[in-house]
């Protein structure tokens, strides 16, 4: 099969793109691609990440449908619970009833991170290899493993939004493999090599360790892979760009880096990080403390607003009650004792809890972080973080008073908030 040599699209700093233009975009790109008799895999964001999936669902329908033997779309979960019928259907912006009538060849499947029957292993990365890119930070084995289910395509076509991410830079291309569709081990190695790097030296960064994993990992794979990478602004398009998943998320990155980046003179001792209600555990509305902790002075609080949220995480909550949230010297000066525990989640718990010390058995977090949510103050007590009444909260109050060091910001998780002079282990430049 031919693919693009380059990768192409549109971008603006300045306002949205219009129906108009993302339709030239989506239509003109695809057209360079002869699906006859081909089967095409789409991949795809779950509910956690703002797109306009059902745009461009019905524009990449409308190109490839009729010509490709089989066009179906695969939700690109990581290790996020599966969705329901209608979850999905909420993604792609369309109803049961649309489908059945109008889009009845195509099917939807979860990617089931954790069942061995649907994953398959590609390849290997060793030991030297693992050295070399992370700098011999570590040095280990890692299987590859991927859906097995790309393995009935001829094409994969990724479409998804690229953000500043605290685990890899930033989000998109590859990173829809893996992890999106991996399995348990290299999702974990993926993780919490991000974690020992720490979030605010990686996040908004292109090229990371961490992307150099994704990127050598996609590599194995023989099916030809395609991307539609997107730069998300409110809720339209401020960029589209399509290519190999390596080149367009390049360009996407860039522009995401220029909208997605907001640069702060001075840190804040208290932050009110409102979580939308996309983020519906803590396992995702985390990233309303990794966009905004380098912000967020020595010794401050951060508070994670989200009065829908109910649980510390579907999925991983029982191991998170069993370690509890804590820095990464925590874990690492530990190492023999939390090992064993899956790697993907201790990332996470160090990344909530944000960077510290731990020295003669003493934490010492940078900040405080605190939930206001249905989770109770028992909960929140044994998982190591502050508890809030969200009840007892008005965000009004924390609004428009930067000047006395509080930022109120109504819908976290997407930007990145960075100081100007930022010290490096707080992203700075050494």
């Amino acid at each position: 099969m031919k693919l693009p040599q380059h990768a192409t699209g549109i971008g603006h700093q300045d306002r949205l793109l219009s129906d108009a233009e993302i339709r030239a975009v989506v239509l003109d790109a695809l057209g360079q691609v002869d699906v006859a008799g081909r089967r095409v895999l789409l991949i795809i964001p779950d509910h956690t990440r703002t797109a306009p999936m059902g745009r461009l669902f019905r524009l990449i329908h409308e190109a490839w449908a009729k010509n490709a033997e089989k066009l179906d779309c695969l939700i690109a979960l990581g290790t996020h619970p599966p969705m329901s019928d209608e979850m999905i259907y909420r993604r792609v912006e369309m109803t049961r009833e649309e489908h059945q009538a109008d889009f009845a060849d195509v099917r939807f499947f979860n990617h089931l991170w954790k069942d061995p029957e649907s994953l398959a292993e590609i390849g290997r990365l060793s030991a030297s290899e693992i050295g070399e890119i992370t700098d011999g930070l570590l040095q280990m084995d890692v299987s590859i493993t991927v859906n097995r289910l790309i393995f009935d395509y001829d094409l994969l076509l990724i479409v998804g939004p690229v953000f500043p991410h605290e685990v890899v830079g930033f989000s998109g291309g590859n990173k829809y493999l893996f992890p999106g569709i991996a399995g348990q081990h290299i999702i974990d190695f993926f993780h919490w090599l991000g974690a020992v790097i720490t979030n605010p030296v990686i996040i908004g960064n292109k090229q990371t360790p961490v992307r150099a994993v994704v990127d050598r990992a996609a590599a194995m794979l023989e099916t030809p892979r395609l991307a539609l990478s997107l730069v998300v602004k409110g809720e339209g398009l401020a960029g589209l760009y399509f290519g190999s998943p390596e080149d367009s998320w390049s360009l996407a990155a860039d522009l995401s880096r220029k909208l997605h980046i907001v640069y702060k003179d001075r840190p804040y001792h208290t932050v009110l990080s409102c979580a939308p209600k996309m983020y519906d555990d803590i396992w995702t509305a985390g990233k309303c403390m990794y966009k905004l902790e380098p912000v967020v002075a020595d010794g401050g609080t951060l508070i994670i607003h989200a009065p829908h949220v109910k649980e510390v995480s579907v999925t991983h909550g029982a191991v998170i009650e069993q370690v509890g949230y804590h820095t990464r010297d925590y874990f690492l000066k530990q190492w023999d004792k939390f090992k064993h525990h899956p790697w993907g989640v201790l990332a996470h718990c160090t990344h909530v809890k944000g960077i510290g010390t731990f020295e003669n058995g003493i934490e010492r977090p940078r900040v405080n972080v605190i939930l206001a949510t249905q989770i109770p103050k028992e909960v929140c007590d044994r998982i190591n973080l502050g508890y809030l009444d969200p009840a007892a909260i008005d965000p009004a109050d924390y609004a428009n008073r930067e000047a006395e060091g509080i930022l109120y910001v109504p819908k976290a998780g997407e930007t990145l908030y960075r100081l100007k002079n930022a010290p490096p282990e707080l992203g700075g430049k050494p």
